[in-house]
């Protein structure tokens, strides 16, 4: 369940966040405030489904299956 929150973190980020951002000041890196957030919410999300992925119990094979993938 939690993971499944924390997938929906970007998706919350990019489309929900972007109305209350809608700004030009302040100029982040150059970049007008709204253009900063959402590449600060693609950089996350890449972030977030690393976590989601080392979190997510599909990926945990057992050690002796891991090693018989090698072969």
């Amino acid at each position: 369940m939690f993971v499944r929150i924390l997938a929906a973190l970007p998706f919350i980020g990019i489309l929900a966040g972007v109305p209350f951002v809608n700004r030009v000041e302040p100029l982040v890196f150059g970049m007008p405030f709204v253009l900063a957030w959402i590449v600060a919410w693609v950089i996350l999300s890449s972030v977030i489904m690393t976590v989601v992925y080392r979190l997510d119990p599909a990926n945990r094979a057992p050690a002796a299956d891991s090693e018989e993938a090698r072969r």
